[in-house]
């Protein structure tokens, strides 16, 4: 199976096309952006019908046969769509692709739909007997660093030129968004009279996306981001959420933390501790970052810093709930505001 960048898939797609394609992703614009340039391929070469099929644990694998089979009555040509969102077809879906890529059928194109696969899931049977059929597409989320680049490339196509200073304001606005990326150029191509776009159009016109959500700004502290939890952490207050909130999401790392901590301290290796404190698979890179830059002794600081703000909101201590909040995610991101002999000393009070 070709492997293919969404950037490579146009030019790929202008001299032949496969027949079968498998796009894979986690970031919604660009899966959907090259799906589409799937079909409209396709049907630029008659393929004019298409089947739509959502795959889950109750699906029928003989649907992909018959349908594989079937005559069309409208068309010579058809798409069979497959969405598999979590990328696991298991076994009946493995031994179904082998059946399909062994005879290909004449004029039918399968187009897989799935979400990020994993070193597992390529390593696997169905995706292999996959692998000489067809192309496999990997749509990769766009990163802080490459997001001005795509930006600026998204306002070419659009025919807009935008100042540097713009682009990066746009780009700190929609922080990884690339659906409201997309959609407040569209709706600058409506603003700019003749094409270009200042920094001060820019500031007017862009509405702030970024999403601000109690879950990534948790992440952000734990990867060590303190810029970014910070800025987090004002925008949520800013949309009014509770401090309470917030705070439940933090504690409960910080005393997922603290487990695994104690557990290594005990010659428990990370990574088993982390299945015994419960670690989703997918947070445990970030939580084991976090792990090596975070003490015992510092995350029983942190759980009393909690404890603290707790007892604040609820009026039992003399301090601003929001001031402590800020000291908390900084602390565990990595940033010491106060000394740790200022931290105890300011909890008595």
């Amino acid at each position: 199976m070709a492997k293919l960048r969404s950037d490579q898939l146009n030019r790929a797609l202008s001299s032949a096309l496969a027949p079968i394609y498998l796009v894979s992703g986690d970031e919604p614009l660009l899966l959907q952006e090259a799906s589409d340039a799937i079909r409209h391929a396709a049907r630029t070469q008659g393929f004019n019908e298409r089947e739509l099929h959502h795959v889950d644990a109750s699906f029928d694998w003989g649907i992909l046969h018959a349908s594989a089979n079937s005559l069309s009555l409208f068309a010579s040509k058809k798409i069979i769509e497959l969405r598999i969102p979590n990328g696991k077809p298991g076994n009946e879906g493995a031994r179904a692709f082998t059946e399909y890529a062994a005879a290909l059928p004449d004029d039918t194109l399968l187009l897989i739909i799935t979400g990020k696969l994993d070193g597992t899931a390529q390593r696997s049977k169905w995706y292999k007997t996959l692998e000489g059929a067809g192309a496999h597409v990997a749509v990769w989320p766009v990163d802080a660093e490459q997001l001005p680049r795509w930006i600026g490339a998204r306002l070419q196509a659009a025919g807009l030129t935008a100042d540097p200073s713009a682009i990066e304001l746009l780009a700190s606005r929609i922080e990884g968004n690339l659906l409201a990326a997309v959609q407040e150029i569209e709706k600058l191509k409506l603003l700019s009279n003749d094409g270009m776009i200042t920094h001060e159009l820019m500031a007017s016109a862009v509405a702030d996306s970024a999403r601000y959500d109690i879950f990534t700004l948790a992440d952000k502290a734990l990867a060590g981001d303190a810029r970014g939890a910070v800025k987090s952490l004002h925008g949520l207050r800013s949309e009014g959420t509770e401090v309470t909130a917030i705070l439940w999401a933090l504690t409960r790392d910080i005393r997922q933390l603290l487990q695994c901590a104690l557990l290594v301290q005990q010659g428990r290796h990370k990574d088993w501790a982390m299945k015994q404190a419960g670690v989703w698979t997918k947070r445990q890179g970030i939580m084991g970052g976090a792990l090596n830059r975070l003490s015992g002794a510092q995350l029983q600081l942190l759980l009393r810093q909690a404890n603290g703000i707790d007892r604040a909101t609820k009026g039992m201590r003399n301090a601003s709930p929001w001031d402590e909040l800020l000291d908390l995610v900084l602390s565990l991101s990595g940033v010491l505001s106060l000394q740790p002999a200022n931290i105890r000393l300011g909890l008595r009070l």
